[in-house]
C-alpha cells in the first residue's frame, strides 16, 4: 500500500494512492491513528459540523516535556487536543477549518477568520492580510483585518469592506482595516496573531 503525505505540518493525515482528492481535505488519517471532532462538552459531531480535533494513536507526543500543567490541558484520556477547528466528511475526509483559540464570536455567532483571509487574499491589492477578533462592548467581539497592500496600491479600507460585501454575510465583513508594511512573524514564518492582538488593543480608543 502506497501513501504519500498531503502537508509537512501534519504527518498524522495523508492520501492513499488512488484516493480520490477532495479540495480543501488534509486527507485522512494514517493507520494506527484515530481522530474525531468534538463540542465544548467533549461530544463527538456528526460529519460535516465543526468542532474541536482531537487524535490519539502510538505516535502521538506523550506530553510536553517537564509541564504537566499544559500536558494536562491537551491530554485527556488519551486523546490529544490539537486546538484545531476542523469537520469530517461521509468519507472520512478531514477538513481544518481554522484554530481554536483564532476563533471570533459576533453576537453569539462563529466566525472563522481563515474564510475571510482565503477571501481578502484573492483581492489585486492585497499581499498578505491576517484576520483577528477583537473585543466589542455591544457584540462581544467585531472582526479587524490587517492588510498589506502592494507596493503603490491605493486601494482604501470602503473599497475592501465593499468587495467583502458581495461574498460574505454582513456580520462576517471586517469592522476595520488596518493597513500594515509588514506582518510580524516568527523565525519560520508563521504570522504572529498575538502580536497584531497586541497592537489591535493600542489601537482602541
Amino acid at each position: 500500500m502506497n501513501w504519500k503525505l498531503t502537508s509537512t505540518l501534519d504527518l498524522n493525515l495523508l492520501y492513499e494512492e488512488g484516493m480520490p482528492y477532495k479540495p480543501g481535505s488534509v486527507g485522512v488519517p494514517i493507520p494506527g491513528v484515530e481522530i474525531k471532532i468534538v463540542d465544548p462538552n467533549d461530544l463527538e459531531v456528526p460529519a460535516g459540523e465543526v468542532g474541536e480535533l482531537v487524535v490519539r494513536g502510538d505516535n502521538i507526543t506523550p506530553g510536553y516535556y517537564q509541564n504537566r500543567e499544559e500536558t494536562a490541558r491537551v491530554l485527556k484520556n488519551g486523546w490529544l487536543y490539537t486546538g484545531d477547528l476542523a469537520k469530517v466528511d461521509e468519507d472520512g475526509y478531514l477538513y481544518i477549518v481554522d484554530r481554536k483559540k483564532d476563533l471570533i464570536i459576533r453576537g453569539g455567532f462563529n466566525i472563522y477568520p481563515r474564510d475571510i483571509e482565503e477571501l481578502l487574499a484573492r483581492h489585486p491589492a492585497v499581499l498578505e492580510t491576517a484576520v483577528i477578533g477583537v473585543p466589542d462592548e455591544r457584540m462581544g467581539e467585531e472582526v479587524l483585518a490587517f492588510i498589506v497592500k502592494k507596493p503603490g496600491d491605493e486601494t482604501s479600507a470602503q473599497d475592501l469592506a465593499a468587495y467583502c460585501l458581495k461574498h460574505l454575510a454582513k456580520n462576517k465583513v471586517p469592522k476595520k482595516f488596518v493597513f500594515l508594511d509588514d506582518l510580524p512573524r516568527n523565525g519560520v514564518g508563521k504570522i504572529l496573531k498575538t502580536q497584531l492582538r497586541k497592537q489591535a488593543a493600542d489601537l482602541q480608543p
